[in-house]
Formats: C-alpha cells, sequence, structure tokens
C-alpha cells in the first residue's frame, strides 16, 4: 500500500495516560519508536517537544471523550493533527488490539486510510463550550419547572389548568408566596396580573387544595435553584455577547433567514465557524450536520433513507430553527414544508426543511452574501413545472409526441 507520511504517529489516548507510537521512514529503513506519557500539562509539553525533534509532520488520534482536546491544543502549530472517528477507525479491517492500538493508529494514518474529523480554531472551539453550556443550562431550567409543576399536581394544586404559564410574573409571584408559606386562596389568585386577572375566581378554586409544610419547603428550594440557573445563563450571555463581536457581520446576514435569530445564529457559527473551505460541497457541510440521508443503495433500490449520525449539535439546533421558520406565513419554507409533508410526513418534512436551511447557510458564509427569499410561489410554480414534464414523459411513454404550447385566456 502506498505511503503517504513517512514520519507520523498514532496516539492512543486515555483518561491519565497516552500511548504513542511513531513510525519513521519505509522499506527496509522504517523506525518504529513507541513512547508511553503521562496527561499532566508538563508531561504533555515533554510528548510534543519529542515528537518536534523526531520531525513527526502528521499525527493521529481518536475523537472518543474530551480527554483528546489538550492534547490538540498542545501540538497545534507543531504539526498536521487528524482526529479521527472511532467508529471509522473500528470498521477498517486489521489487526487491531488494545496493546497495539497506538501502533495500529500510526499504520492507518500512514497509508491515509482515516478521514479527519472537523475540528474548528481555537476561538470557535472556546465560543462552542460557552454555546453548549448555555444550552445545557437552559435545559436544567427546563427539568427544574417540570419538577417544580411536578409536585404542584402532588398537592392538588391546578395552577397550570388555568395559567398557561405558571412561570409567567403573576406565576412566580404566585410560587414565591407560597414558598413563604402563603396558603390562603383568595390571596394566592389576588396576586393575578393582567388577563390573568380575568380568571381570579378559577385560580381561588386551583388553590383551593392544602398545600402542607412539606410542598412549601420544597417549592422554595426549587426556586431558588431556578434563580440560581438564570443567573448562570445571564453570565454565560454576558461572555457571549462579548466574544460575538467579531462575528457581527455573519451573524447579521444569518440573522435574515427565517427561524434563525441573533442567539440561534451564534449556536450555529459556533459548531460550523465561518470559514466553510473545509466542505468542497454543501453536501459534505450537511453529512458533517447529521442532515444528510446515508446511502444505502443496492441494485439500484435505495434500501434506508435515515439520516447519517453527525453533530448532534448543529442537527437539534437546525431543527428546532426550522420549527419556528414553518410557522412564517407566506414563507418558501412554510409552503415547501406544507408540500413534503403530505408525502413524507410530519418529522421528515421538518429534517427536509432543516437541511435546506444549512444549505443556504453553507452557501451564504461561503460567498458572503445575504438571504434571498424566494417565497411561496416559488414552491407552486416549481410543482406546475415538475407536475407538466411529468405528464409529457408519461404520454412520449405511450407513443404520443408531445408539443405544448399556452392556452389563451379570455379576456
Amino acid at each position: 500500500m502506498e505511503v503517504l507520511y513517512e514520519r507520523c504517529a498514532g496516539l492512543d489516548v486515555h483518561k491519565e495516560s497516552v500511548y504513542i507510537c511513531v513510525l519513521l521512514g519505509q522499506g527496509r529503513d522504517l523506525r518504529k519508536l513507541k513512547r508511553k506519557f503521562g496527561t499532566f500539562p508538563h508531561q504533555l509539553l515533554e510528548l510534543s517537544k519529542w515528537l518536534v525533534e523526531l520531525g513527526v509532520t502528521h499525527v493521529l488520534m481518536e475523537s472518543t471523550g474530551v480527554y483528546w482536546m489538550p492534547i490538540y491544543d498542545v501540538l497545534e502549530g507543531h504539526m498536521e493533527i487528524v482526529v479521527g472517528n472511532a467508529q471509522h477507525i473500528m470498521h477498517v479491517p486489521g489487526r487491531k488490539t488494545d496493546e497495539s492500538d497506538a501502533e495500529w493508529l500510526a499504520k492507518l494514518l500512514r497509508c491515509g486510510l482515516i478521514k479527519p474529523s472537523f475540528v474548528p480554531p481555537r476561538e470557535f472551539r472556546d465560543l462552542r463550550q460557552l454555546t453548549r453550556y448555555r444550552r445545557s443550562q437552559i435545559q436544567a431550567r427546563s427539568s427544574e419547572q417540570n419538577r417544580v409543576e411536578k409536585n404542584l399536581q402532588i398537592a392538588g394544586v391546578k395552577l397550570s389548568s388555568v395559567a398557561s404559564d405558571i412561570f409567567g410574573v403573576s406565576g412566580t409571584l404566585m410560587l414565591k408566596q407560597i414558598a413563604t408559606g402563603q396558603t390562603d386562596p383568595s390571596k394566592l389568585a389576588s396576586l393575578a396580573r393582567g388577563t390573568l386577572r380575568k380568571k381570579m375566581p378559577a385560580l381561588e378554586q386551583a388553590f383551593s387544595g392544602t398545600i402542607r409544610e412539606h410542598t412549601q419547603k420544597l417549592i422554595e428550594i426549587q426556586m431558588e435553584q431556578l434563580n440560581r440557573i438564570e443567573c448562570t445563563i445571564a453570565e454565560v450571555e454576558l461572555k457571549l455577547a462579548e466574544r460575538a463581536k467579531p462575528l457581527e457581520d455573519a451573524i447579521s446576514r444569518l440573522d435574515q433567514i427565517p427561524g434563525v435569530d441573533r442567539t440561534v445564529a451564534l449556536d450555529i457559527l459556533a459548531e460550523s465557524g465561518t470559514d466553510m473551505s473545509p466542505w468542497e460541497t454543501h453536501r459534505q457541510f450537511a453529512a458533517m450536520s447529521g442532515l444528510a440521508p446515508a446511502n444505502y443503495i443496492s441494485a439500484g433500490k435505495r434500501l434506508k433513507n435515515r439520516s447519517r449520525r453527525g453533530n448532534p449539535y448543529l442537527k437539534s439546533i437546525l431543527v428546532q430553527a426550522a420549527s419556528a421558520a414553518i410557522r412564517k406565513n407566506g414563507s418558501y419554507y412554510q409552503a415547501k414544508f406544507a408540500k413534503l409533508k403530505q408525502r413524507r410526513g410530519h418529522k421528515r418534512a421538518l429534517l427536509a426543511i432543516a437541511h435546506a436551511m444549512l444549505v443556504a447557510i453553507y452557501h451564504m458564509l461561503k460567498r458572503g452574501t445575504d438571504y434571498e427569499e424566494l417565497s411561496a410561489n416559488h414552491v407552486a410554480n416549481h410543482e406546475t413545472v415538475r407536475q407538466k414534464a411529468s405528464l409529457v414523459r408519461q404520454l412520449e411513454q405511450l407513443g404520443y409526441s408531445v408539443s405544448l404550447s399556452p392556452t389563451q385566456l379570455p379576456t
């Protein structure tokens, strides 16, 4: 097999150790060097110095867990780093064992058998940590709110049956009063604000159950936890605002897309970056995001049509944006979704819209252009052209020569 890199290394990374196999030269002059390093900062610096002294130009390690990240930071700039997908490495046939992981990785890299995974520049890796942490805190807030609602139901408090949002202005005031020991239904109902005041009689009935001291204390703890989460989210938002300043142009451009606001735009950029050069086509970009259908074709038949596995964070962000985009009246995405839903169902149609949005994002970032709204008429016109071509093809298959000319509409 052809040797692509004469000075390469495979790194088998663990939590407390890194096993390295360096391959130098080729043929009879091939040298094989093996060493083990710890993962403390000074030990990783020794690892980097050793590889640089040997003149290693390429290294390969698996993208399992987060243990590869500090090693990537230490080696970045000194040599080309290939972070391989563990599933791809596992599927390459060979004699891989626990004892020879590093050597096997070096051999795969030496022959160019592993396609590198996308690793964004350092500034986007830092931004990605912040955006992912914000999403995790928002999810934690939702989970805590669900626990509060669960405890209210156990106590027989039917606040959610009257108020559409129990964590709105009125609901929050009522929950805080319950946490302080207030259980009088009329006093709790009087805390209603805005249009909810029209439902005060129903609110009194909702609070007519017995709210025990145990429930009051539990809600007090949970409301304090929600407050801490809100403070954490606000602090992360401040840090993200500073990080977003250099990306203002790209954020403003993506903000033009239906269903994408500034928060979603920043989340997308944190996962993909602003440079589209790592992907030659939008199809490769879609495959990275997990929104491209997998290829399972045999004898001209597609056996499966599931989306391939990709970046789960970017995929969920785009599906969420697609859910908002299809609600904008008169938009291209809404019309396309309605058409696809008839044939493919809600979920697959939503994934198709997310894929269409991803293609638009790819070309906007690559060309530096603004979003162009096609409108719902574009879908209708495209369907007319498609239907006309289909009917002509059917007539030709029956042996007819077809010539089309538009009819003159009466004035």
